[in-house]
Parts: structure tokens; C-alpha cells; sequence
């Protein structure tokens, strides 16, 4: 029986070393170093030039002047390329589907959260290919949940997700599933961004931080996709949008939320809400308070150019009885948008989609008056703050995630190039190189 034991033990030893061997190979660390030919780091005003970017495992650890090689390390040659941070689109639906594509009242009631996810992981790959490595979903289920956990552990590729639950709103509000349906219609998950009352504003917030969101969202004033509400009247009360804002502060949570009309912007605004998504009739005094509060603008002016065209060519596409709401206010937020940048007021990019091309934004708010380092701070640097992650992500330097992203030419003189990414790296793993997605396990 000893001479077993001693064997028994003998062998438990050398298990143990062979999987100690084992981790350690699999643990070893990865020593990268990118040479950037033009390099915009998502923080300073001018282009540096012939710049190497030093990453370890999943972080970078340097950025020096000139091409570096140090000895063991994996060179990575963008030496003909501009270099960016990796973008960030601050408002996504990441399992919507084109307008234009299917009927939305049909899709909606035909599908269920798990087909949502399987079109989320869709949208989500081809998102990282766009070059955004972050992203913030306002208004999900738990699908999103889930499918942010599936990205964070390896599971799925795609942008790490920042992300709320169904939005919070009134009955027969934007956000009330139920209008323009047969009254006898109902779904358990239906009821569960109604807030009606102060008390159900906290209690929903409270729910939703326990079902894993990150942000809470919230909808105070009507909307154009929605079947029934106006987007020029505030719905919330003033006490409701305060309670839930103020809940979500003490639960380290932000709060955006979906507003249209002045009055409303500058009543949530006054209750200390993070981020106003869309703003389409903001005026100069509205961007001002704004500005003092420090809000940023997600304005989004990619949904409204894609709902205008489907609600101009193909009306029955659209949730019923909103294609004239469309074709009346989708064209305010690309007039409004000088307004507030003139203002000064902060401005972080969203588009609004889910399927689709995210780097519209790009030129769109470039159209509308930004200039394209504008833009870029707009995805990169602003984007990172109003998430809470500026620590993080949102720029190229020591201690941030090594999400870095390349495109031949100078997006500062050809913006289109910010649509033509064509290297993306993420937390130090490569997804796109030389304009070609990367094998994944």
C-alpha cells in the first residue's frame, strides 16, 4: 500500500508540473509593436508621424517616435496607413434590422429574443469589421445581456458592449409596445419599460440593474417610429425623469435619454440626465444649459437618413402610421445640428443602427458642419467619456486597450476613409488585416 501511495503521489506530481508547463506556455505573454505611419490618437490636435505603438497582451504599454523593433516582439508594418483608436458608436440597436429590408411590425411580432441575438452576433461581427471595437446599446432585452457576456468571454466577435434594457417611458409612449396593436394582444416582457408613476420609475431601474444592464434609458417625450405619440410633447413628468435618474446615479449607472423637444431636453437636463439622444429641436438656448451641465448630444443622424428614404420609397415598411411622422421631422436634425455645434456643446457619435454601415455617421456629421478630427473625437475620446471609460478605451496611449484601427490615406483630408478600414485590432487581438477579416477560432 505505501509503495502505491508513493506511486500515486509520483504520479499526482508530475500531473501537476506537466499542467503547470502547460498554463504557462498558454499564459506566455504576447509582446506587439505596430509602426504607424500617421498616427491620430483620439487626444491631441495634430497627426504624429512614424510612430511605433508598443502592446502587451491586451494593453498598450508605450508610444514612441519612430519604428521600433524591439527584440521578441511581433512587428506589425502599418508604416503607409493612418492609425487610429478604435471607434466607438455611443447609441446601436445591435439587433435591429434595416427598415428597408423586412416589415417592422412583421419582424418584431414574428421573432424572439433569441432570433435578436442571432442577428445581434451578426450585426456585432460586422461592426468590428466597420472598426468599432466599443459600442453602448440603449434599449434591449435581455438578449443584449447575453450577448455582451458572449463577447466579453471570446464567444462571439464584435465590439465590447456597453448596454441598457428596455427603455423606461409611459404607457402609450414611445415606448409602449402595445399601441397601434389589438388591445387583447400582450407579452410578459411587454410591461417591462413601462414607469407610470415615481415609484415604478425607481423600481424599474432597481430591476433593470439587477437583470445586468450597464445605463439606464429613458424615453420623456414621444417618438417618430412609434405608432400613437407626438415627439413634440414631453411624456415623462419632471418627478418621474428625476426619480430615475437619481436611482441610476446611486447604482453607478448613467442615464440617456430619448428626446425630441426643447422643453423636455431642458427639463431632463435640469434632473441631471448623461446624455440626450437625438435633440432634433434643440434650439441655441437648449444647447447652451446643456453645455453648462455638461450633457453630451448623441444626435444620430444616420436613422434619419435611413428611415426618411424607406418612408419616402417604401411607406409600408414602416410601423403603421409613422411614415408621415418620418417624412415631417427627419430632416430637422441635420439643420439643427450647426445650432449645437456652435454652442459648444459636447457632441459623442451614434448612429442609431444595428444592421447596416455605423461609419455613416462619419459623413454625415461631417456634412452637417464638424470637421473630421471633430468626428473622430466625436468616436473616439468623447464617446469613451460619456460611457465612463475613458480609462480604457477612446485613445492610443499607455494603459488603454489596444483597440487600434488603420485606413490607407488621410481622413482628415478624405473623410471617406473613415468607412475604409481596412486593420482592426482589438484588446490586442487582430480581426481585419490587409482589408480582410482574420481566421477566428
Amino acid at each position: 500500500m505505501k509503495r502505491q501511495f508513493r506511486t500515486s503521489q509520483n504520479f499526482r506530481a508530475a500531473l501537476l508540473g506537466f499542467c503547470a508547463m502547460c498554463l504557462g506556455a498558454a499564459a506566455q505573454a504576447r509582446d506587439i509593436v505596430i509602426h504607424a505611419g500617421n498616427l491620430l490618437d483620439g487626444q491631441s490636435q495634430a497627426p504624429r508621424h512614424q510612430v511605433s505603438i508598443l502592446v502587451h497582451d491586451d494593453r498598450i504599454t508605450a508610444v514612441r517616435d519612430g519604428f521600433l523593433s524591439p527584440a521578441g516582439s511581433e512587428i506589425i508594418d502599418l508604416s503607409g496607413e493612418t492609425v487610429m483608436p478604435g471607434f466607438i458608436d455611443c447609441h446601436i440597436h445591435i439587433s435591429a434590422t434595416l427598415p428597408s429590408r423586412s416589415n417592422a411590425l412583421e419582424y418584431w411580432l414574428t421573432h424572439n429574443d433569441i432570433d435578436r441575438a442571432f442577428d445581434g452576433a451578426r450585426f456585432a461581427r460586422a461592426m468590428l469589421q466597420q472598426g468599432f471595437t466599443s459600442a453602448r446599446d440603449v434599449g434591449g432585452g435581455d438578449d443584449t445581456v447575453s450577448l455582451k457576456n458572449a463577447i466579453a468571454e471570446g464567444k462571439v466577435a464584435g465590439p465590447r458592449l456597453w448596454v441598457s434594457l428596455e427603455p423606461l417611458g409611459p404607457t402609450a409612449g414611445h415606448g409602449d409596445m402595445r399601441s397601434g396593436l389589438d388591445a387583447r394582444l400582450d407579452h410578459p416582457d411587454w410591461s417591462n419599460g413601462i414607469a407610470d408613476t415615481v415609484d415604478m420609475a425607481r423600481l424599474k431601474v432597481r430591476e433593470h440593474k439587477r437583470r445586468g444592464a450597464d445605463l439606464i434609458k429613458i424615453m420623456p417625450s414621444g417618438g417618430i417610429a412609434s405608432t400613437g405619440d407626438d415627439p413634440n410633447q414631453q411624456l415623462m413628468t419632471d418627478a418621474e425623469m428625476q426619480t430615475a435618474i437619481e436611482t441610476a446615479h446611486a447604482l453607478g449607472m448613467k442615464v440617456a435619454a430619448h428626446i425630441y423637444p426643447a422643453g423636455a431636453i431642458e427639463a431632463a437636463v435640469r434632473a441631471g440626465v448623461d446624455s440626450v439622444e437625438h435633440g432634433s429641436f434643440g434650439t441655441a438656448q437648449t444647447f447652451a444649459l446643456m453645455k453648462a451641465h455638461g450633457t453630451y448630444l448623441v444626435p444620430t443622424l444616420t436613422v434619419f437618413d435611413i428611415f426618411y428614404a424607406t418612408a419616402r420609397d417604401h411607406p409600408e415598411l414602416l410601423q403603421p402610421g409613422t411614415a408621415a411622422k418620418e417624412l415631417a421631422n427627419d430632416l430637422l436634425p441635420a439643420r439643427n445640428f450647426p445650432v449645437a455645434l456652435r454652442s459648444g456643446v459636447k457632441i459623442a457619435f451614434g448612429s442609431d443602427i444595428g444592421e447596416g454601415d455605423h461609419s455613416a455617421e462619419f459623413r454625415l456629421m461631417i456634412s452637417a458642419g464638424m470637421t473630421p478630427l471633430e468626428a473622430l473625437f466625436a468616436a473616439t475620446r468623447n464617446a469613451a467619456d460619456l460611457i465612463g471609460a475613458a480609462s480604457d478605451v477612446g485613445s492610443i496611449q499607455p494603459g488603454r486597450y489596444a483597440d487600434i484601427v488603420a485606413t490607407k490615406g488621410d481622413p482628415l483630408s478624405s473623410p471617406a476613409q473613415f468607412g475604409k478600414i481596412d486593420f482592426v485590432m482589438k484588446g490586442g487581438e487582430i480581426y481585419r488585416a490587409n482589408g480582410l477579416p482574420t481566421p477566428q477560432p
